[in-house]
């Protein structure tokens, strides 16, 4: 009798039972909601948690991702469902990839986004590597955006929740990697259905909140962990106008991000007055007003470009541009450089762009995400 190369779920022709994947455990409730929904259609789910640091010391903190109590619940949701977990030591790993460069861009005064390269040097990368080793068909995460096959191989999609959508943060991804990877929630509108099949599950995490803060950092205070990371990094400084008059004086640069305003105490002085840039080398602060926050023309490296065709195969490319995470797509003109490196135009100005921030790349026609990279001075 021919075999019924019908595919699964998952893109592949043969039945689930017969088709290993690992899922990326956070302990949260979204990839505990993907490895508990394959695993209830018949799929060989392995489950694979991270440990990125130390997290004996982490064990009650509350609102960020990968501490102890995360892997104590990821754990416990495999053991629920009935499929087997391991916990992996990525912790020299992820300070390495990760935590060194974010406390050395910040002493440069950028602004850095290190879940992003979590995502492109650990989570894709090592992990999808250990998943390679486990010989599974491919790897599943929690994460909100669309994998979708398009006329030249997979495509990167937008998530169908605007609201809940994480493409920012994950513009890195290779072709080479999408191939293997999916995302099962992608698809669905709200949080409010995960929240539902977890409930629909029975796993003890259905009702757990969001993560909020970048793991490594309790409370959001970047500054207190660079000075523990790199001691007497908090030199205090000038605070100096556009034009270098000295107005006040800082604790650090460190404690200042561009855009800022609140917290400078340099108040009396008339109109109000924003971080416009941050010099470390100098340790100055530099102060202007609203209008000098405003950027057109970004310098744009280590792109990884999802288009059909190379990146400078054309001059320009129009597409919507994301700065920040929290900001709307902007319509823009990419002008590559190279394959790797590109000025781009923002057609209206845009306040707070910052070095080490992501800008991120768009189809205007659709939820198509074309790729990204990241933002410099420039030479």
């Amino acid at each position: 009798m021919p075999r019924d190369l019908t595919l699964n779920s998952l893109g592949f022709p043969k039945p689930p039972a017969e088709t290993r994947v690992v899922v990326a455990m956070s302990g949260g409730v979204d990839s505990s909601v993907v490895a508990a929904m394959l695993h209830e259609e018949g799929y060989d789910v392995v489950g694979v948690t991270l440990q990125l640091y130390d997290h004996g010391a982490a064990l009650a903190k509350k609102g960020a991702c990968c501490a102890g109590r995360d892997i104590h619940d990821a754990r416990r949701v495999a053991e629920t469902m009935g499929f087997p977990h391991y916990v992996l030591d990525y912790e020299n790993t992820f300070r390495e990839a990760v935590i060194e460069e974010f406390a050395d861009a910040y002493l440069a005064g950028a602004t850095p986004v290190p879940c992003i390269r979590c995502n492109e040097r650990v989570k894709f990368k090592d992990l999808l590597a250990t998943a390679k080793d486990l010989d599974a068909d491919c790897m599943a995460t929690g994460h909100y955006i669309q994998r979708k096959l398009g006329t030249t191989g997979p495509e990167l999609h937008q998530a169908a929740d605007a609201a809940r959508d994480q493409s920012y943060f994950l513009f890195s991804t290779t072709a080479e990697q999408l191939d293997y990877l999916r995302f099962p929630l992608g698809h669905l509108a709200s949080k409010a259905e995960t929240r539902a099949l977890a409930a629909k599950y029975g796993l003890p995490v259905a009702d757990k909140p969001d993560s909020q803060d970048i793991c490594f950092v309790p409370n959001g205070n970047y500054a207190a962990v660079i000075e523990k990371l790199r001691p007497g990094a908090a030199d205090p400084g000038e605070i100096v106008d556009l034009e270098g008059r000295v107005l006040g004086t800082h604790r650090g640069v460190i404690h200042y991000t561009i855009g800022q305003r609140k917290g400078l105490g340099i108040g009396g002085l008339g109109d109000p007055l924003y971080v416009v840039k941050l010099d470390a080398d100098s340790r100055r602060v530099i102060v202007g007003p609203k209008e000098a926050l405003s950027t057109r023309i970004i310098p744009v490296r280590e792109i990884n470009w999802l288009g059909d065709a190379p990146l400078s195969s054309q001059p320009e490319w129009h597409v919507l541009a994301k700065v920040r995470s929290t900001r709307a797509p902007r319509e823009a003109v990419i002008r590559p450089m190279s394959d790797t490196e590109a000025e781009v135009e923002l057609i209206a100005p845009e306040d707070g762009v910052s070095p080490g921030q992501a800008c991120v790349f768009y189809a205007p026609e659709s939820s198509r995400i074309l790729g990204g990279g990241w933002i410099w001075r420039g030479r």
